[in-house]
């Protein structure tokens, strides 16, 4: 399948159609048969005397204990330095071999390398390309055609980014939900992501729309132009190990379940051909993942739950199939979820969970091409850029990574996390091309309480207290926040690497009940989300900064909905 990806986007200067994909072609296929090797050239950066290149070659043929790939230039463009392949350069003809630590090609595996040149005048991709010896023929850039491999869902006709050009679906549940709120219809029209938080919501429970009542309504909106529906793919057996308000109704070693009763249901729907004209995003498993680095073994935040997930491997089987199974289908992007600065920018989270991330990409049959991207702060509330204070100041003799908020954490807001966490995705064996969401549904933290300037340079923690955006007690607080605000509304391609801001938590949506309540759904009592409650290692023995008389996890929370809006940054108008 053609799933070429544009790796920067806004913000850097990107040569339009500067990427192709090349897919070696069996000669009696009639060009539609095995399709031996795919190959994936990007110019990522490019000025007037150079520019820099990321090429990623998939093997779909026996697999290779070593690997060698050329091609020519139709220009002047020299190599002048590259990474992770041995480069060199005779005339216009270059050759990129394997480093002894990449050798092994398996098949379906795929590498990536990348390298600096210099030209003048025209920097065309090339034409042609060989992988010892097989040729490959440049493709027309996305579109289903002659060289396009069908695939087990027929020819794809992914676009680099689904929500460049398109409208993104409104659910018209949660839109009457805010609407009627007083001021909500402010915000009623914003898109929002559709939640599949247990098996009943595929058919629909309790009233609500079924995944088919939603695509046939998106449909209907979708008009004549492209439209965006985002789906949150969120029931894996022992769901969620560390928090209890979001706990599922699969227990922990049912993962034939998750596979025969959730994950194919959803696939023959989105199969069908009824809706092969929408873009279907999906974010894969919620929190799942990032459990298990940091919330498992020796550490001080372990939580029994976890430990049992991790030994089991059902989070890791479970988002492999649905990575696979999904990813089966032309017109569905697959978007992982990367937890947020404030849980894996830690040095010792940061490399694992993209290690993690790689072996779930690749368990039940899935591919890395399975994945379009990675979805970071979803449902949470972390700053997308703050503004008063970086990573790099120095106050009263300390850096800002020894104040207390920061805690030596990398990173201090979600736009730079994100941008470095896909470059550390990318270094682990994902596809250079891959973007990433950012749900801005309620990290906007505007309101009176937001700070118009640096904090007091008294000492480091009064200078990133008084300065920071962010006004939870600690950045591991993620229950219905006192305080938050609506973040930034839904756009496209708003930074480089970013595909979209989106909104793929509803905001008005509990996160949790803040009292224990009855429920036929799974869902337990988290102290969390008690506003009494003092805290766990998980946010160092703070206060929860929950807001009281919280309803279940997924119900309408009107207070809560209310103070979003009166909080909103950018403020509404």
């Amino acid at each position: 399948m053609s799933r070429t990806r544009t790796a920067l986007l806004a913000a850097m200067a990107l040569v339009a159609g500067a990427t192709g994909t090349a897919f070696a072609v069996d000669p009696g296929s009639a060009g539609i048969a095995a399709v031996p090797c795919t190959v994936d050239y990007k110019i990522q950066n490019q000025w007037s005397t150079g520019f820099t290149a990321a090429v990623t070659v998939t093997n779909n043929s026996a697999a290779k204990s070593s690997w060698s790939l050329k091609w020519s230039y139709a220009g002047n463009q020299q190599v002048t330095s590259g990474w992770n392949a041995k480069l060199s350069q005779s005339g216009a003809a270059v050759t990129a071999a394997n480093e002894s630590y990449n050798a092994q090609l398996s098949t379906g595996a795929s590498v990536s390398f990348g390298f600096q040149g210099s030209y003048s005048g025209s920097n065309a991709i090339p034409a042609t390309f060989t992988l010892d010896g097989v040729t490959c023929n440049v493709d027309d850039g996305g579109n289903p055609g002659p060289t396009d491999p069908p695939g087990p869902g027929g020819p794809s006709n992914r676009v680099d980014n689904p929500y460049a050009g398109a409208k993104v679906y409104v659910n018209p549940e949660w839109s009457a939900k805010a609407a009627a709120e007083p001021g909500g219809s402010r915000v009623s029209s914003q898109p929002t992501g559709v939640w599949l938080d247990r098996t009943a919501a595929i058919n629909g429970a309790g009233g609500k729309m079924g995944l088919r009542a939603h695509l046939d309504e998106a449909l209907r909106q979708k008009g004549s132009g492209e439209l965006v529906v985002q789906l949150v793919i969120y029931n894996l057996p022992g769901r969620d190990c560390s928090a209890l308000a979001s706990n599922g109704e699969l227990k922990p070693d049912e993962i034939g379940r998750y596979k025969t009763e959730y994950i194919d249901p959803i696939k023959a729907i989105l199969a069908d051909s009824k809706y092969s004209s929408l873009r279907i995003v999906t974010t894969v498993e919620i929190d799942s993942l990032p459990n298990l680095v940091t919330n498992t073994g020796s550490r001080p935040t372990a939580v029994p739950q976890c430990d049992v997930m991790k030994a089991n491997g059902n989070y890791v089987k479970g988002v492999g199939y649905a990575l696979n199974k999904l990813g089966d289908v032309p017109n569905v992007y697959n978007y992982v979820d990367a937890g947020h600065h404030g849980w894996i920018g830690w040095d010792d989270n940061f490399g694992p969970s993209a290690t993690l991330f790689k072996e779930a990409a690749t368990a039940e049959g899935a591919t890395v091409n399975d994945v379009h991207g990675f979805i970071t702060n979803t449902a949470n509330y972390s700053a997308l850029k703050e503004n008063n204070f970086t990573i790099n100041d120095n106050v009263a003799g300390k850096s800002v990574r020894e104040s207390k908020w920061v805690d030596w954490n990398r990173y201090v807001d979600e736009l730079s996390f994100a941008q470095g966490f896909r470059n550390q995705l990318v270094s682990a064996g994902f596809n250079s091309g891959i973007g990433m969401l950012i749900d801005t549904s309620r990290n906007g933290w505007g309101g009176a309480a937001r700070p118009t300037g640096p904090g007091a340079q008294t000492s480091v923690d009064t200078y990133v207290d008084g300065g920071r955006y962010d006004r939870r007690i600690h950045p591991g607080n993620w229950c219905n926040q006192s305080g938050a605000g609506l973040g930034e509304r839904p756009k496209a391609a708003p930074a480089a690497g970013i595909d979209a801001y989106v909104w793929m938590k509803p905001p008005g949506e509990s996160d949790g009940s803040s009292k224990a309540i009855p429920n036929d759904e799974g869902k337990g009592f988290d102290r969390m989300c008690d506003p009494t409650y003092e805290g766990n290692p998980r946010n160092n023995n703070h206060m929860s900064g929950a807001l009281p008389d919280a309803p279940l996890s997924g119900q309408w929370f009107s207070a809560q909905f209310r103070q979003l809006m009166q909080n909103a940054y950018p403020p509404l108008s």
